[in-house]
This record gives C-alpha cells, sequence and structure tokens, in this order.
C-alpha cells in the first residue's frame, strides 16, 4: 500500500530499476509556498510498446515477464501505475507517462492543498533506496525545495564512500542525505 508520495516515487523507481536500466534520473520538486509537489522519473530501460502504454493505468495488468513472476508468482495485477494515476487526478493533480523505444518517462504532480494528497513521507530514505537498487550503474537525483537545489550522483558517492552497501557507508550515506535536504 502506499501511505505517501514517497512510496509512489519508490515504486516507479523500483520499475525502472527492473526494466533493465542501468541509469535512473530521479527529481523531486516541492514548493511548500505553492503548496506543489512533483516528481519525474526517467530510466534507460527496455521502455514500453504502445499497447503498454496503453494499459498503463489498468490494475488488471501485469507485464507477466519472468522479473514480475518471480517478484509475485501469483500476481496477475499491477497496482503502482494505477494507483499514482488515481492518486494525482483525485488530488487535483496530473500524471505523464512516456516511453518510445528504449527508457521510459513518468511524471506527476499533486496539489500538496488538497485535503486527500497524502504527505511527502522520507524523501532521504527513498533516495537511499533508489541508490541501493542492483544493476542501477548511475543513479541522478535532482532535488528543489522551497527554491534550493540540490544534486547527487550515484558514482560520486561510490568514489568517496567505496561499496554503499556495508553498514559503515549506509550510516555516511544517510547523514548526507538528510543533511543535504536540510541545508
Amino acid at each position: 500500500m502506499h501511505f505517501t508520495l514517497m512510496d509512489m516515487v519508490t515504486d516507479i523507481v523500483q520499475n525502472g530499476a527492473e526494466s533493465g536500466a542501468d541509469l535512473l534520473e530521479i527529481c523531486v520538486n516541492e514548493d511548500s509556498f505553492d503548496k506543489e509537489f512533483s516528481f519525474t522519473v526517467k530510466d534507460n530501460g527496455k521502455g514500453m510498446t504502445a499497447d503498454e502504454l496503453r494499459l498503463a493505468g489498468d490494475p488488471f495488468v501485469c507485464d507477466g515477464t519472468k522479473q514480475s513472476l518471480l517478484k509475485h508468482p501469483e500476481r496477475k495485477v499491477g497496482l503502482g501505475l494505477p494507483f499514482l494515476i488515481q492518486t494525482a487526478e483525485c488530488t487535483g493533480g496530473g500524471w505523464e507517462i512516456e516511453s518510445a523505444g528504449a527508457g521510459t518517462t513518468v511524471s506527476a504532480w499533486f496539489d500538496m492543498g488538497n485535503v486527500d494528497t497524502p504527505p511527502v513521507g522520507d524523501v532521504p530514505g527513498m533516495f537511499r533506496t533508489a541508490l541501493l537498487f542492483v544493476g542501477l550503474e548511475e543513479v541522478l537525483i535532482h532535488r528543489t525545495v522551497n527554491g534550493r537545489s540540490f544534486q547527487v550522483r550515484k558514482t560520486e558517492l561510490v568514489n568517496a564512500l567505496g561499496i554503499l552497501e556495508d553498514s559503515q557507508s549506509l550510516i555516511l550515506l544517510d547523514r548526507y542525505l538528510k543533511e543535504m535536504e536540510l541545508t
């Protein structure tokens, strides 16, 4: 279940990571003054066919790939995109999905002043999760919050910390991402 907007972003990031992508770009924009929140996740994975794009919002369609069946062997539905679409539309926002050949871009925006918009959630935690997905050689993060922006690159973090998965690196990574969010 998606309790926060970051849960939805994580789901889209996971879709990108599982698409065979080795590059993922995440843009998260938040403006408390204008009460707007938006995100874009772009990958260079296998992309979607015209039929897959047309059916992306149907909760009773799952891509049926080996990866999907391994992750959820009995599942015949895919709820991530339908939940995202429903939440965006019901809260005064919108969404777009683009894919042509290779790669897919998913964007959504929300009116944070709408009472039904979920809370944003743990932004640094979502970034950490995205940076740790297996197979992604590069993750580019662009974050804008109340007019202040920063960027994070997975390859730069790996150069500074070594492997990201050991406990000391995870502690430093967590501190760094939380600090970037506050400064």
